[in-house]
């Protein structure tokens, strides 16, 4: 199994950066795709950002696309996302997930097998 766990959020105000981490640990060779999801308040869980193993492939969400960069460091097996430009629109509570699959569905939730328990990420205006 793998485990993963979420950090970094907080409470910030709009036009503030965050930059949240998530480190995997147990079987993490297993790990191949990694993403970060969001959910917020009465809504669904939704797709944020996703990188593949090499990092060369970056995929991410139009809502925050140009605002946001995910990075992963395999060595310390972790990924990270740095947001910039945040409002409050971006409060929700930010999900990491990893998977052993491919990058071809990197933007559904379903592909991933493991998720961590989420931390919070609150944007006052």
């Amino acid at each position: 199994q793998v485990q993963l766990a979420e950090s970094g959020g907080g409470l910030v105000q709009a036009g503030d950066s965050l930059r949240l981490s998530c480190t995997a640990s147990g079987r993490t060779f297993r790990i191949n795709v990694m993403g970060w999801f969001r959910q917020a308040p009465g809504k669904e869980r939704e797709f944020v950002a996703g990188i593949g193993w090499s990092s060369r492939s970056t995929y991410y969400a139009d809502s925050v696309k140009g605002r946001s960069t995910i990075s992963r460091d395999n060595a310390e097996n972790t990924v990270y996302l740095q947001m910039n430009s945040l409002k409050p629109e971006d409060t929700a509570v930010y999900y990491c997930a990893a998977d052993s699959g491919g990058l071809a569905s990197v933007r559904r939730e379903a592909s991933y097998a493991f998720w961590g328990q989420g931390t919070q990420v609150t944007v006052s205006a």
